[in-house]
């Protein structure tokens, strides 16, 4: 499975790259923890391969997946799950907390 760094995320958000950025935490927790241009798909909803088909459109669009902080495993699940499922899926660790900490804004 693969992860992403901080540099790489801002890179590609710096360069307009064609991915999804996804927050698999809850709404309540998504909302604190939202990178700008994230959508949330929370993974405890069960069918969460099947709702991040339906938010892409193909399985060949980079996926980043992250939640709140290192701690936090949800995006680590999510990232498992979409890669047994076929989707080009990367985990950002760091989440939330590590694009706080380089400096970059969440979303309010």
């Amino acid at each position: 499975m693969k992860t992403i760094t901080t540099e790489r995320l801002q890179t590609l958000k710096s360069k307009n790259e064609n991915f999804e950025l996804i927050n698999t935490l809850d709404a309540e927790h998504f909302e604190k923890a939202k990178i700008p241009d994230s959508i949330n798909i929370p993974i405890a909803q069960g069918n969460f391969a099947d709702r991040v088909l339906e938010a892409t459109g193909t399985k060949q669009k980079l996926v980043v997946v992250y939640c709140a902080s290192h701690d936090c495993d949800s995006s680590t699940k999510a990232a498992k799950l979409l890669d047994e499922a076929g989707f080009d899926v990367a985990d950002y660790e760091g989440g939330a907390a590590a694009w706080k900490d380089a400096g970059q804004p969440l979303a309010v």
